[in-house]
């Protein structure tokens, strides 16, 4: 995968930054997002692809981009598909300070550093160029206005903008109640992206912690038919060493 186009995850963040102070908008949920937003980006590279409501590897060739290539193999060697709602509930260690680290990298974003309460050193990211979150913008406020169907990528980065709760951050207020519900309807456009965005509301509705339908058998008793093993947990990509002073990610 070539560097020329930005990433979903990438694409995302951006949109949860906010210009005036730094911070991200909805970061509980966008952590999620984020998780999500690198299974779309595989199934768009065509490294997986949905079968029901799991995710199967279909091509386990790298992608060229660290990131989603950790992703990928974590996936790979689960050996049989994953359920979304597991896979994006899973743990997900430092993502987001990896792809805002990879946005400082880039040139994309810079790191302002700062106090909380004049004690604690904290880092809030600026966007270095706001023709780039503007650009990302467009796209969701044409797709939004015009009512064409968007192309795959600019639907499914609205249904996680939706799933994760960002319609109030960019549409805010009784003026853009219509602009969020259109948001919202953009999910039906790229069934990825619908799958992964109610993964995310799933889990944070907690469907993800809820007893799986087929339970495992018990003394004497099979398993069904086609029942499959309960999959572990899902894991993320792992938080990266930090120099100095522990340093706060201001939200």
């Amino acid at each position: 995968m070539g560097r020329s186009r930005r990433t979903l995850p990438e694409e995302l963040l951006l949109l949860a930054l906010d210009p005036a102070t730094g911070t991200t908008a909805q970061p509980q949920s966008l952590d999620l997002g984020l998780a999500g937003a690198q299974l779309v980006e595989l199934a768009l590279a065509g490294r997986i692809a949905p079968d029901g409501d799991r995710i199967a590897v279909v091509v386990p060739r790298p992608t060229g981009d660290p990131t989603l290539d950790c992703a990928l193999e974590l996936l790979r060697r689960r050996g049989a598909p994953v359920r979304a709602v597991h896979w994006i509930g899973g743990p997900r260690l430092g993502l987001r300070q990896t792809y805002l680290s990879h946005l400082e990298r880039c040139g994309m974003v810079h790191a302002v550093e700062g106090q909380m309460c004049g004690v604690l050193p904290t880092t809030r990211y600026q966007a270095t160029d706001n023709a780039i979150s503007r650009e990302i913008r467009a796209r969701l406020d044409s797709a939004i206005r015009t009512g064409v169907p968007p192309d795959p990528r600019t639907a499914a980065l609205a249904a996680l903008a939706h799933a994760v709760g960002l319609g109030k951050h960019l549409y805010p207020g009784n003026e853009g109640r219509s602009s969020r519900s259109r948001l919202r309807d953009l999910i039906r456009h790229d069934p990825m992206g619908g799958l992964v965005a109610h993964a995310v509301m799933d889990v944070q509705n907690g469907v993800a912690a809820q007893p799986r339908r087929n339970p495992a058998p018990g003394p004497g008793r099979q398993p069904g038919p086609g029942a499959r093993p309960a999959p572990e947990p899902a894991r993320g990509v792992p938080a990266q060493p930090r120099r100095g002073m522990a340093r706060a990610v201001a939200h």
